[in-house]
């Protein structure tokens, strides 16, 4: 304790690499709990209030100890910051010479193989991708690291990635001719000798759950392995415990057998136009599907002939190709690996229309193109319990909305981690002079029409009041679209809405124009970290309940009532909580921060729930009266202007 005591004393070893370091007892605090629970290999669970400096309290600790650490961070973005960024002050300042890797998801890494192969089949692509693909050559010529992020000429969805990728389908492994070359095998090499790794919670669960190969040969050797944004690894977990069948795999693969038998092997056209009759299937089973992009129980449309017979024709056809493609095993590892996808297809077919399993969730979800049908365990609590207790090392969980009206058992009894220590740490921040909480006085019913004349009146109060630097928060894309639309023609501060470019360009043009807004969903609820009088507002729609129409949402429910719990506050209360304590999150980020956080939802002072709600946020002072919260705000405006 006192080695970690002194690392984060007033002039300890990261004030002499950080100008303007103060000690914050919740960080030491943080720290020692990490460092114990490392020493005796125990779970901990923390929830460090924004401000709290989590990052290096398990850091720290981390690089202190001996042993291998694996830490999962919940986006991309967040991982190359803690490996960019934390990482090497934290080194610094320990005169740490502990190795430590960064490792992304397979579909992150230049395929080498793959890029070779559809080199020559150009005339399969159109000419945006052919743009595109011509710039990956050019940049694969140069790149030693072959991370797809290094290349920024093209979009992040750009067409071409999946043809110079690889997948945990496509994807040959030690069988592919460019093996002792690939990038995601050397960045694996480099993680298996590294003492730090730091991964992100999809590529954890993916391998965890034996969807990928390669990672697996880390975990064991972990002996401490921290969880960052903690409150995600839930449904994560769930996603990747489950089982998935994709109408878009059987297309890749018909793609893929056409172009094996224009090339290598001319004499597979049985093959051939079996899979062009499989994904001639396959798109009529998307067109019996909702033709928007929704999700639904799988249930209610195996209530519809169309869907079972396609599902019935489907079953046969792939079963009829997987026979044929059997019998050339052997002479093309492109070939033998399309065949084991399709195995793998045809069992995961299988499962996923089951009707029959119990504890589980049978569920669809559709894009434009495709439709992809889920089997979802309910409760991942037994399965996530024997992860983390065999063998036994150390488990950390922290994140800043972790609790429940004031306690854990959500987050603890959903992971299954009932022997985990637990830890709450407040904000160092000083929200009752720095920030306020209104909820405005005379607010429609969320689901009355007036509520959106009454959103557009408020946040035209709030904008000119803040001289914009706002963000507006909405819990669906809809009401986002419709007072958008309003604002334009109604004020002249530039609006910036989710949808019309990539997250990072809004952000970036929100920064750039001081008096713009944000109008956003789900997206910027949460991994949003702006400072300063940039932000000055954050209004939310109203309270972040699910939508009642979510397939998931009401399996659990089901599920609930079946155990005779009360549903709506043993499910969807916890996780709107959790989900408007992220969107709060975003006005306050440091000490010197002030803000009003506007919550247009009546149901917090009107229903006795909404005292969960309210005991869940920062304590702000708080009013009714939208006059002092445009006050405050012009307080903080004009010794600006």
């Amino acid at each position: 304790m006192k080695k970690i005591n002194s690392v984060f004393a007033k002039d300890g070893l990261l004030a002499d690499v950080i100008p303007g370091f103060l000690p914050r007892d919740a960080q030491t605090q943080m720290a020692n709990a990490v460092n114990e629970a490392i020493a005796k290999k125990q779970q901990l669970v923390v929830e460090a209030g924004t401000g709290t400096g989590k990052t290096f309290a398990y850091l720290v600790p981390a690089l202190m100890n001996e042993g291998k650490t694996i830490i999962s961070t919940g986006t991309k973005n967040l991982q190359e910051q803690l490996f960019h960024r934390d990482l090497p002050i934290v080194k610094k300042a320990l005169g740490s010479y502990k190795q430590t890797a960064l490792l992304k998801g397979r579909s992150n890494y230049l395929c080498k193989h793959r890029l070779s192969y559809h080199s020559g089949s150009n005339t399969l692509l159109d000419a945006e991708t052919l743009h595109e693909f011509s710039q990956v050559r050019r940049w694969a010529s140069t790149t030693k690291s072959g991370d797809i992020g290094e290349l920024k000429s093209i979009p992040e969805n750009a067409k071409v990635l999946p043809f110079v990728t690889s997948n945990v389908d496509n994807c040959l492994g030690k069988e592919c001719p460019d093996y002792d070359e690939c990038y995601l095998v050397k960045a694996r090499g480099e993680a298996l000798e590294a003492d730090v790794i730091v991964v992100n919670h999809h590529l954890f669960f993916a391998d965890l759950a034996l969807k990928d190969t390669g990672f697996g040969e880390l975990i064991p050797d972990a002996d401490t392995i921290i969880f960052d944004e903690a409150h995600q690894i839930g449904d994560i977990a769930s996603e990747y415990f489950g089982q998935q069948f994709s109408t878009r795999l059987l297309h890749d693969s018909a793609r893929d057998i056409y172009g094996l038998f224009r090339t290598t092997l001319k004499d597979i056209e049985q093959a051939d136009k079996a899979a062009k009759k499989l994904a001639s299937i396959a798109t009529d089973l998307r067109s019996y599907f909702p033709e928007k992009s929704q999700k639904g129980k799988l249930k209610e449309m195996l209530w519809d002939d169309n869907v079972v017979q396609a599902l019935d024709r489907l079953s046969d056809t792939l079963k009829t190709l997987v026979n044929i493609l059997k019998v050339h095993i052997g002479r093309d590892k492109e070939l033998d690996n399309i065949y084991e996808r399709l195995v793998q297809a045809k069992t995961n077919l299988k499962d996923v229309t089951d009707i029959s399993t119990q504890g589980v969730s049978l569920w669809y979800e559709t894009t434009p193109k495709q439709v992809v049908l889920h089997l979802t365990p309910l409760s991942i609590a037994d399965k996530f319990n024997t992860i983390v207790t065999q063998p036994k090392r150390t488990w950390v969980f922290t994140s800043a909305t972790l609790m429940v009206d004031n306690g854990f058992a959500h987050f603890t009894e959903h992971m299954g981690l009932g022997q985990a220590q637990t830890l709450a740490l407040d904000s160092p921040f000083d929200y009752y002079n720095q920030a306020m909480l209104c909820v405005p006085h005379y607010l429609p019913e969320p689901s009355n029409f007036a509520m959106k004349d009454t959103l557009i009146r408020i946040s035209m109060e709030l904008i000119a009041a803040a001289k914009g630097r706002c963000f507006l928060l909405f819990t669906s894309h809809a009401m986002l679209r419709e007072v958008a639309a309003a604002l334009a023609e109604r004020i002249d501060n530039e609006l910036l809405v989710q949808g019309t470019t990539t997250k990072q360009a809004l952000l970036d043009s929100y920064i750039e124009n001081k008096e713009s807004v944000l109008l956003a969903t789900g997206a910027f609820w949460e991994g949003v970290d702006v400072r300063g009088d940039d932000l000055l507002c954050v209004l939310i729609d109203k309270l972040p309940f699910a939508s009642p129409d979510d397939p998931l949402l009401q399996a659990k429910v089901e599920d609930a009532q079946k155990r005779g719990k009360n549903s709506f506050m043993h499910v969807q209360i916890p996780q709107a909580v959790i989900t408007l304590k992220q969107g709060a999150g975003r006005l306050i980020r440091d000490e010197t921060d002030k803000g009003v956080l506007v919550i247009c939802d009546s149901r917090l002072v009107t229903k006795d729930y909404g005292k969960i709600f309210l005991a869940s946020l920062p304590p702000m002072r708080r009013t009714r009266d939208m006059r002092k919260a445009t006050q405050f705000l012009t307080s903080l405006v004009e010794p600006i202007a």
